[in-house]
């Protein structure tokens, strides 16, 4: 029976993440991812528009595009219809990754040929995204909790710089940017979350102590003069986005090979994105989930392409708040969608969300960039660390991962394609686990299976699985078996000999030529460790207790 039939048996319990919350707590929660990815999400769109200096008028056409086709993405993601969907509390949003892109097409074509070639690159990276979908999700055994969790954590720590330029003011070109009134108000937001997140703690104001401390901070900011009320009086009531309204899309090789690696790099991110949800969320990603997932991901870039939006991508941002709110379910997040797809219909409506100032969003991107680390830490408990291999992976992992973070120019002399790739900070370090992770635990001996000497519960015994001998001191005892972990999450009850932070499973082999349960040198390795029994004496009779 596969886990979505689980789900449907009657009289089974209902999942967190398929839990369908009340109105009172569902909309809150909803409008707290909004707020989320308000910034993040319509950032792409206006630096590109600023760069290839578009009236008010088209910049509102890419806002309005961007809003509607990341709400329908959103909403796809979680309901899954068709098997289109991961069925997670999931967000998709337009991929930063395409800035330098277009403004590198703008440079070297007339700005009014530029966003056609564009969109015509984006139809077929999108069309290249459903495509490699199944074969994506064949990528879940790539990552066992060493590879898992060095990319989850990635992800947080390669966010911060985010919240940090949030904090400073969001515009480095402001002459206020970094002015310690904007700091003041980053820390006085990130305080008043704590606050509240402590005074009510296990109440549901606890868990949307992110949407509290941003109203607050927002009204805080209005005497200070730094809520910009502009965007209101400007945006118009109602806009409906025109099929192809920057012209028809043209094709250009070169244009179009960029936008497929950019689509690549996305679809890396978005599958290290879904692991860390999976961990977060108590639904572990399994193969159909990131099939389901990229697919919505490559029809919403197709859709984008038509109406005037870029490539998108998951929101690892959202990621945190399910993480630091620890409310899960999926239907939070399709109202979120149902938002989304609202403002980009009703432009006045989003301009209500974008009066949340950049420090505002700096304070409390502090709280949920930091949750996604702190997941990825989590995971990593479950990875052997005590051995060489599994500790080498992990720091280089880091170091490839936060090299682009802290030298962004790092790569800026390689050719443009391994540049693209390598600036990624997530795409290398997950390619740099993965490669590093079969190379030493895959490949020749002394690799992930001699651990440190392993202590099993409730025996008060050790042995060394390399050679089976026993470890001086402890007698030698039978190894426990290994706990059976199942699907989306529903591993038995932990027992008093069983840890509670093995509920959450990885699914699949460590490598898929390389199962350690039917490996010869595995099989031979359990059988020296068992105890040899010894032929009682003669004319002895062995106790009754069998000791």
């Amino acid at each position: 029976m596969s886990p979505r039939d689980l789900a449907r048996t009657p009289g089974a319990p209902t999942h967190p993440v398929d839990e369908i919350l009340p109105v009172r707590r569902l909309v809150p929660a909803a409008l707290q991812h909004v707020a989320g990815m308000y910034a993040g999400l319509t950032a792409p769109p206006l630096i590109i528009g600023g760069a290839l200096g578009l009236t008010s008028a088209q910049l509102s056409v890419l806002l309005a595009a961007a809003l509607l086709v990341s709400g329908l993405a959103t909403i796809a993601q979680t309901l899954g219809p068709f098997g289109i969907g991961a069925r997670l509390p999931l967000t998709n949003g337009v991929s930063f990754a395409v800035v330098a892109p277009v403004l590198a097409a703008s440079a070297t074509e007339p700005r009014a040929d530029a966003l056609p070639e564009v969109f015509g690159a984006t139809l077929i990276a999108g069309a290249v995204c459903f495509a490699l979908a199944p074969a994506f999700c064949r990528l879940v055994r790539f990552f066992p909790p060493v590879v898992s969790g060095s990319v989850i954590t990635l992800v947080g720590l390669s966010l911060l710089p985010a919240a940090s330029t949030w904090a400073r003011g969001g515009n480095t070109e402001a002459a206020d940017y970094g002015s310690p009134s904007n700091l003041a108000l980053s820390a006085a937001t990130l305080a008043i979350t704590l606050a509240i997140h402590r005074a009510f703690s296990g109440r549901f104001l606890g868990r949307i102590a992110v949407l509290l401390g941003m109203l607050v901070g927002t009204l805080i900011a209005v005497p200070l003069g730094k809520v910009d009320l502009d965007p209101l009086a400007d945006a118009p009531l109602f806009a409906l986005p025109e099929p192809f309204a920057f012209g028809t899309p043209q094709f250009v090789p070169t244009v179009i090979a960029t936008a497929v690696v950019v689509m690549l790099v996305s679809m890396a991110e978005s599958t290290a994105s879904l692991f860390a949800l999976g961990a977060v969320s108590g639904r572990p990603t399994q193969g159909h989930t990131i099939t389901g997932s990229l697919r919505a991901q490559g029809l919403a870039t197709i859709l984008g392409g038509v109406l005037g939006s870029f490539t998108t991508t998951v929101f690892a941002q959202n990621v945190g708040l399910v993480a630091l709110s620890r409310i899960r379910s999926r239907y939070v997040v399709t109202l979120c969608g149902a938002i989304l797809v609202l403002l980009g219909l009703v432009p006045v409506l989003g301009s209500l969300v974008a009066l949340v100032p950049p420090p505002v969003l700096g304070g409390a991107g502090v709280v949920f960039f930091g949750s996604v680390a702190v997941a990825g830490i989590r995971t990593l408990a479950k990875a052997a660390l005590g051995t060489g291999h599994n500790s080498l992976i992990v720091s280089v992992t880091l170091a490839f991962g936060l090299v682009p973070v802290v030298a962004p120019d790092f790569y800026e002399r390689l050719p443009a394609p391994a540049a693209t790739v390598l600036g990624s900070g997530i795409t290398a370090g997950c390619l740099v686990a993965v490669l590093l992770n079969y190379l030493l635990n895959h490949l020749g001996h002394g690799t992930e299976a001699d651990p440190d000497p392993i202590d099993f519960p409730g025996t008060g015994s050790a042995v060394r699985p390399p050679t089976g001998r026993p470890v001086p001191g402890n007698d030698p005892a039978p190894p426990a078996p290994a706990p059976a972990y199942e699907p989306f999450g529903h591993a038995p009850p932990a027992s008093a000999d069983t840890p509670s932070s093995e509920a959450i499973g990885f699914p699949g082999p460590l490598h898929p030529l390389h199962s350690r349960l039917n490996h010869p040198r595995a099989r031979s390795i359990r059988q020296d460790a068992r105890p040899v029994q010894q032929p009682d004496p003669p004319g002895r009779a062995a106790p009754s207790d069998g000791w």
